[in-house]
């Protein structure tokens, strides 16, 4: 059984994990920003110490599965990240911001089943994503998609 100082820091650790991502949204001006972010995390940490909470009450009467609730969880978060994506005449926005509620509830899961350098190696790598690909898209050829939505713009008077 964990001690309330275990699950009280696993609690933080989601929300400094998460935060680092969402604070990364948050400066890019997405909608799902920091308290997003935090929040989802927080939830499937909470979600994942029910878990192992409830597998240690009953493992001796039934044979549970702690990782149910957290697959649920996965479920719901992609309901989530779907109400993120936006389509309109210029393509689709959104995706990178629904991937990173994905993530952000996956650093929650981890750090509440205990599994903390996880947590913190899959928030650095996802930040070195956030951050640096952004640099390396702009290096790589769009086959004409920038080209065409300029047109568009200049076409509308934009």
């Amino acid at each position: 059984m964990l001690t309330d100082g275990q699950i009280v820091l696993r609690l933080i650790l989601s929300i400094f994990l998460s935060g680092l991502i969402g604070l990364e949204r948050q400066v890019h001006r997405r909608h799902a920003g920091l308290r997003t972010h935090i929040l989802v995390s927080l939830g499937s940490c909470l979600i994942m110490l029910t878990s192992l909470y409830v597998f240690d009450i009953y493992k001796e009467q039934v044979g549970l599965d702690p990782s149910r609730i957290a697959a649920g969880v996965i479920t719901g978060i992609g309901f989530l990240g779907a109400g993120a994506i936006i389509r309109d005449s210029e393509g689709v926005r959104g995706l990178t911001t629904a991937a990173s509620l994905w993530i952000a509830a996956g650093i929650g899961l981890a750090v509440g089943c205990g599994f903390i350098r996880a947590a913190s190696y899959a928030t650095v790598l996802a930040l070195m994503v956030l951050f640096f690909l952004r640099y390396v898209e702009g290096i790589i050829p769009d086959d004409g998609h920038k080209k065409a939505v300029k047109d568009k713009e200049v076409e509308h008077g934009l």
